[in-house]
């Protein structure tokens, strides 16, 4: 998933950039919960924690997508540098 992501042209930072937005959108709609429904502080919370529980995913998808950049950035420089031969076999870089 995460090379089908990276192919698409998703970046790390656009994951790290939604988990900042959905801490704030948590907030907000904890507080229009608040503010709006006569349900009480009960659903508000449910709200700001549903929406809250998104950010952890987005941060760990950027981390998935930064491996992914790293990864593909060594495999390119390592070819700049040893050139194409057929003869010499893929090296994998720290467990990646």
């Amino acid at each position: 998933m995460i090379k089908t992501l990276h192919k698409m042209g998703i970046k790390s930072n656009h994951m790290y950039v939604a988990g900042i937005c959905s801490v704030g959108l948590a907030f907000a709609s904890w507080f229009a919960s608040k503010q709006t429904e006569h349900a009480g502080l009960d659903r508000a919370d449910r709200w700001g924690i549903f929406i809250g529980e998104w950010a952890p995913t987005f941060f760990a998808m950027g981390v998935a997508l930064r491996i992914e950049e790293t990864h593909r950035e060594l495999e390119e420089s390592e070819m700049e540098t040893f050139g194409k031969s057929a003869d010499m076999r893929s090296r994998t870089h720290a467990g990646v």
